[in-house]
C-alpha cells in the first residue's frame, strides 16, 4: 500500500513541477501566467537570502530561469527516473525550493493565498520523503527478519568436558535423599 502511496505522490509532484517550471521558463503555456511571474520574479530577487548578505543583486530573469529549470529537472527525476536516491534527491530539491518560496512570499508582504500553495506543496514533499523513509525501513526490517527468527533452537557447539571422576552419578532419587537430610 506504502508503495502505490509513493508512486502517486511522486507522479503527481513530479507532473506538477513540470508544469510550474514550464510555465517559469516559457509563455507557450499561459502568456498571462508567464508575465505575471516575470513580474513577481522582479520582487523576489530583491529578498534573495543571500543578495543583502553578500552584497549581490540577482537578475531576476535568471533566478525565474533557474527556479524553472531546477523545477522541471527534479519534476522529471520523480516522474520517470527509477532509481530512488535520484528520486529523494530530487525530492529534497523542490522542499527547500519551497521553503524559499515561502520565504519570498514572505517577506514581500504576499497574502496568504499567494504563501499556501508553497506550504502546502513543502509538506507533500515532506510526506513523500517519509513514506519513502518507511518503506525502505520496512525493507530492510524484512531482510533482516528472518535471519533473527530462526525456527530451529541455538545448538551448542563448544566441546564437552572430560570428566575427571570415573564414579558414575547416582540416580536422581539418590539426590532428593541427600537433600532432605
Amino acid at each position: 500500500m506504502a508503495s502505490i502511496v509513493l508512486k502517486s505522490l511522486s507522479v503527481l509532484l513530479g507532473i506538477f513541477f513540470i508544469f510550474v517550471g514550464t510555465t517559469k521558463l516559457t509563455p507557450k503555456i499561459s502568456k498571462e501566467l508567464h508575465k505575471d511571474l516575470r513580474k513577481e520574479f522582479a520582487r523576489y530577487s530583491k529578498v534573495f537570502p543571500l543578495a543583502q548578505t553578500l552584497d549581490f543583486k540577482v537578475p531576476s530573469k535568471w533566478y525565474r530561469r533557474t527556479v524553472g529549470g531546477l523545477e522541471v529537472a527534479c519534476g522529471i527525476c520523480l516522474t520517470f527516473i527509477p532509481s530512488k536516491r535520484i528520486k529523494q534527491f530530487a525530492n529534497l530539491v523542490l522542499a527547500v525550493m519551497m521553503l524559499f518560496a515561502t520565504y519570498n512570499h514572505w517577506m514581500v508582504g504576499d497574502k496568504f493565498e499567494r504563501l499556501a500553495p508553497s506550504l502546502v506543496f513543502f509538506f507533500m514533499l515532506t510526506c513523500r520523503l517519509i513514506v519513502e523513509y518507511q518503506i525502505q525501513r520496512k525493507e530492510k526490517f524484512d531482510k533482516l527478519g528472518p535471519k533473527k527468527s530462526s525456527t530451529s533452537p541455538p545448538t551448542d557447539t563448544r566441546e564437552p568436558m572430560p570428566s575427571t571422576s570415573t564414579t558414575a552419578t547416582p540416580p536422581p532419587h539418590h539426590n532428593k535423599a541427600k537433600k532432605d537430610l
